[in-house]
């Protein structure tokens, strides 16, 4: 990390598609880390996270369904706005290793990506948000992506 309270990008996208697409210009441009986490470890924690939509979420976050509407009605406009809030702490089994690498990373979001995009059935329900229809599942996990690559900036 390179400063204690750096000056973030504004990234703004409107499709998925754009966030595997600016890893991998982070990725041939290098670039400087102005947060916790790598491009690798960006890439790993974006990928973990939206697998679980297809894959299924860990038993025990069904624990948490009784918050859905208070978390759906406080955070979900925040995240949707771009203004996420910051230095909240995840789940153990979203937080990246120290050993990844960057290019093995971003290539592991990019099929992630594509496959929740072809995803033809639905989708599992979000710990916070619950049901998710294909848009609105599409728009968060490129708000999500947009929130954590804001940290790098590219070198050229």
């Amino acid at each position: 990390m390179t400063e204690s309270n750096p000056q973030l990008r504004a990234l703004h996208w409107t499709d998925l598609p754009s966030a595997v697409r600016e890893a991998e210009d982070l990725l041939a441009s290098g670039y400087m880390q102005m947060g916790n986490w790598t491009l690798g470890q960006a890439c790993f924690h974006l990928r973990v996270v939206q697998d679980c939509a297809i894959d299924g979420y860990p038993w025990y976050f069904a624990l948490f369904a009784p918050l859905r509407p208070i978390v759906r009605r406080t955070l979900l406009p925040r995240v949707l706005a771009g203004n996420s809030p910051r230095g909240i702490p995840t789940t153990s089994i979203y937080v990246p290793g120290n050993d990844l690498d960057d290019s093995v990373e971003v290539a592991a979001f990019a099929e992630s990506t594509a496959r929740l995009l072809n995803h033809s059935g639905p989708y599992h329900p979000h710990p916070g948000f619950g049901r998710l229809d294909r848009e609105m599942c599409e728009k968060i996990y490129t708000r999500h992506a947009a929130h954590h690559l804001r940290f790098l900036c590219p070198k050229t």
